[in-house]
């Protein structure tokens, strides 16, 4: 075989020795090298025994062990497809061969690789279905982790089960973990056994120098929210684009945070290229086709401006890069667990993340970076960015961590998953029969992580191919694993353009999907060990897991790749597969939402103006956009949406109409007795009710309605009404007052009878309450009579606080108990003589004294010093005002009176 040629003299080859030493001893490795140094490529080859690793001072016993060390088998693991391909290539290339010779790779629904493939890269996903399929991973001597310090979910699983793979079955088997920015004494300490780490090996970084812009916008401009990013900053990253390209020489790497805004960002600089640029532009995302990304890849006669995703970010090195142009946001994962909306954000990207970005525009020489955000700004951003296991959709983690056998507490992760985000996860898998309720994974589990798609879409696979066939499954699965997006959200409308169109990945795709149902062929299709399996919770808040899974159950023992019994239509198979995979998506319009008529499978809305409101079966409100075609539509399958922070509605991205009968049918409906208190009707309301989760399908009046379920509604009437739902006499009123009164004064065992304590429990109110079916039986209630039911049987009321008094002139006057002292209202020449102040249960009453016309001249809890002091002023005042009435001047020596008497003076 002729000699490879050398390989490229990059940072990395320096510390190859120490690195092949460290995994001779140990067995294991963490490799922490800053990009561009050749961690991804040169390292596993030497692994390898592919190229030779001798050091300059060829004497010493590192270079010893690496000439002596057998050659390996190393499998690369990539966290991203297009990182995969890429490596392959240039390792392959470093070789001076083909891919699919000594290095292969291998992504989803992708093979490059023979007999004589010696470095295999495959992404994270494949490697983890290799180890659930065969824990041992036979032909395999070790695995390298590329670009660990992203900490994808898939990454983090992956090191766990390694880890226990070498623990209890594999010793042998090797394990370095490489990254561009570890933390060291995290993944040494993962990968270390017996309470020894595993040994640490580092790179310089390269040496190239790199000049920093900052390029903010000069007007303030909208923050993203959800998947919106505000036009005006995507103009101001084309303009930024322009003058990178003005300013310096090579390529340039713009990095956005997602396919939609690179399209917008390439229409933009199409627009003004009419010569201006020079410069060829290509997109570098994962929507693309392997070709597109191998265009992107190769540097042409021309500049290129590469528009890419963070895939360009870490392992990926674009070649003739010298530029990078930053807009300096990511797509970050988020899922809202009590509502069922797993999905992405858009959010300002960490410090570590841009400096990765940056380190690209230094790999092959000096280059300079732009960033569209001040040095200020840069300074108040997270220093790192969030793992994916604390903030992602962890159904799938789950599955496999079932399928693997051993809990997740016991996995040795890199971090802990939020237990909330586990619980949610399991609730999921046990409504698609995927676990059991002890957590272990049923056979029908085992065959929808074997499908390499989310549980959701494996379970929509499996059982929608019974329903629509499986060919439109396979397509509608493809279409929504892949993420084809085009703009707007009529799912329909893309997978019609992607039938007519040439996307290679989807086509491929679409055979890989359609292999696996073949492949399954009944048994893993089967509904899990017992019903009971799937009696838990289900994936949303509202179906119930027997029924909405009950076709799977029923349909067992049928080939998965059977065809329907009826012919199906595209809207009914795209609404079908949506369904089975987000049953909580499942929506119906909102009562009150303008309707442009039903849409049903074979009856599709026209265009309207106003956007619609929904509610999901999880109880989310979804909105659509401005002139979406989906407007009119009844009910919807959702296949996306998302929730920003702080907004009631979901905004719909995909979705497709529904019939709601077949909505019902496939998420599984309920009918129910709801006995509630109307607000609006002030009034019981008793309705059979037919649901959808949170969605009210239909319902009709209920005659006869359950005697406990109209107790809790009218109590929960008397809890919003207050104690105004009762009809109250005013002698009622002056007993309650009474009450109140002794209860302040002298305690227990007076009872409380404030509106808090009265309206939180109806058993004062009984016999009649329990009686009671509506608002005229409550109004009914003799409210006095039930009153004194809580009156103490050891001491009367009327002797306690009467109702009246005696006043001096011989007439009884009545008390009033409505405030917080008793008060007598007399007038004040029926109090002459009298000298004590009355008292009611030991507490003074407040007198209030009035003139001959009922008006107060006096209020005053001592009468005694109100004949000794103010009397005198309301004499002198009222003798002349009334003088038919008596105003002595010695109030104690005249005889009360209520009557006129002219001889007095």
């Amino acid at each position: 075989m002729p000699q490879p040629p050398a390989p490229p003299d990059l940072p990395i080859r320096e510390a190859l020795p120490e690195l092949l030493e460290a995994v001779a001893r140990t067995g294991t490795a963490v490799l922490a090298a800053p990009p561009g140094t050749g961690k991804t490529t040169l390292a596993p080859l030497a692994l390898a025994g592919l190229i030779p690793t001798e050091a300059t001072a060829s004497g010493n016993a590192a270079s010893r062990v690496t000439r002596d060390m057998p050659q390996r088998r190393v499998l690369v693991a990539e966290p991203r497809r297009l990182a995969t391909r890429a490596a392959a290539t240039r390792m392959a290339a470093l070789l001076g061969e083909k891919v699919g010779e000594r290095v292969g790779y291998q992504i989803r629904g992708e093979t490059r690789r023979s007999a004589a493939t010696r470095v295999e890269v495959v992404t994270t996903g494949v490697l983890l279905n290799r180890l659930i399929a065969d824990p041992e991973l036979p032909g395999v001597d070790l695995v390298v982790l590329d670009e660990c310090h992203e900490r994808h979910l898939e990454t983090d699983t992956a090191c766990a089960f390694l880890a226990e793979t070498r623990q209890i079955l594999r010793p042998d088997l090797g394990l370095v973990a490489a990254s561009a920015t570890a933390d060291i004494g995290l993944w040494t300490a993962l990968l270390g056994a017996e309470g020894e780490p595993a040994p640490a090996v580092g790179s310089e970084p390269m040496r190239h120098p790199v000049d920093m812009h900052w390029a903010p916008p000069r007007e303030r401009l909208n923050a993203p929210d959800g998947m919106r990013v505000d036009p005006r900053f995507l103009a101001h990253v084309a303009h930024v684009v322009e003058r990178a390209l003005d300013a310096g020489d090579g390529d340039l790497l713009v990095f956005l945070p997602g396919a939609s805004e690179i399209r917008r960002v390439a229409e933009r600089l199409a627009h003004r290229e009419a010569g201006s640029l020079g410069s060829d532009i290509y997109q570098l995302h994962g929507s693309i086709s392997s070709a597109e990304q191998d265009r992107a890849m190769r540097i042409g006669d021309r500049r290129r401006v590469v528009l890419a995703t963070d895939i360009a970010e870490s392992s990926l090195t674009v070649p003739g890069v010298r530029i990078v142009v930053d807009a300096g946001l990511a797509r970050r994962p988020l899922i809202d667990h009590a509502r069922g909306l797993p999905g992405l954000t858009t959010a300002y990207a960490s410090r570590a993340s841009t400096d990765q970005r940056a380190g690209r525009a230094g790999r092959e020489g000096p280059g300079a970076v732009w960033r569209c955000w001040s040095e200020a700004e840069h300074l108040r951003r997270a220093a790192q960015p969030a793992p994916d296991i604390a903030c992602s959709d962890l159904t799938a983690f789950r599955l496999q961590a079932a399928c693997w056998g051993t809990p997740v507490d016991d996995l040795a992760l890199p971090g802990r998953p939020p237990a909330g985000a586990v619980e949610a996860a399991e609730a999921t898998l046990l409504s698609l029969g995927a676990i059991d309720n002890d957590g272990s994974a049923t056979e029908r589990g085992r065959a929808l992580a074997r499908m390499g798609v989310h549980p959701r879409l494996a379970r929509a696979l499996v059982d929608g191919a019974r329903r629509v066939g499986t060919e439109k499954a396979a397509e509608v699965a493809a279409l929504l694993n892949l993420d084809r997006r085009a703009r707007g959200d009529d799912l329909l409308a893309q997978w019609r353009q992607l039938r007519t169109g040439r996307d290679r990945q989807w086509q491929n795709e679409v055979k890989r999907l359609t292999r696996s149902l073949s492949a399954s062929n009944g048994p893993g299709d089967s509904a899990p060990d017992s019903t009971d399996s799937r009696s838990g919770a289900s994936a949303g808040p509202g179906p119930d897991p027997a029924r909405s899974h009950s076709n799977a159950a029923r349909s067992g023992q049928r080939s998965a790749a059977s065809r329907p019994s009826r012919p199906v239509s595209d809207d009914e198979a795209a609404a079908t597969v949506i369904a089975l995979a987000f049953p909580e998506r499942v929506a119906k319009r909102q009562e009150g939402a303008p309707a442009k008529g039903k849409a049903t499978a074979s009856n599709r809305p026209p265009a309207a103006t106003s956007s619609g409101q929904w509610r999901t079966v999880a109880g989310t409100g979804a909105v659509a956009a401005e002139g979406s075609p989906l407007t009119g539509s009844e009910w919807l399958a959702i296949a996306d949406a998302d929730r920003s922070p702080g907004r009631a509605a979901a905004m719909i991205r995909a979705a497709v109409p529904i019939d709601g009968e077949l909505a019902c049918e496939l998420v599984g409906d309920s009918v129910s007795e709801r006995v509630e208190w109307d607000t609006e009707r002030r009034d019981v309301t008793a309705r059979s009710v037919r649901s959808l989760g949170a969605i009210e399908v239909s319902s009709e009046p209920l005659r006869r309605p359950d005697p406990a379920l109209v107790a809790q509604a009218l109590a929960e009437g008397l809890r919003r009404e207050g104690l105004g739902l009762l009809r109250w006499s005013e002698e009622s009123k002056r007993l309650r007052d009474r009450m109140a009164f002794c209860h302040r004064a002298l305690g227990e065992p007076w009872a409380d009878v404030s509106d808090a304590a009265l309206a939180s429990g109806t058993d004062w109110l009984e016999p009649w309450w329990s009686r009671a079916r509506r608002r005229s039986d409550v109004e009914r209630i003799p409210v006095g009579q039930a009153l004194r039911n809580l009156l103490p049987w050891q001491a009367g009321i009327d002797e306690t606080a009467p109702e009246a008094l005696p006043v001096p002139s011989g007439r009884e006057a009545r008390v009033d108990y409505s405030g917080e002292a008793p008060v007598l209202a007399v007038k004040l020449q029926e109090m002459f003589g009298a000298v004590d102040t009355p008292r009611i249960a030991g507490v003074p009453v407040l007198l209030h004294l009035l003139s001959p016309a009922g008006r107060p001249l006096a209020v005053t809890a001592d009468l005694k010093s109100f004949w000794e002091g103010p009397y005198r002023e309301v004499r002198k005042e009222m003798r002349g005002r009334y003088p038919k009435h008596p105003w002595p001047e010695d109030p104690y020596s005249v005889a009360p009176t209520a009557k006129v008497k002219r001889h007095l003076r």
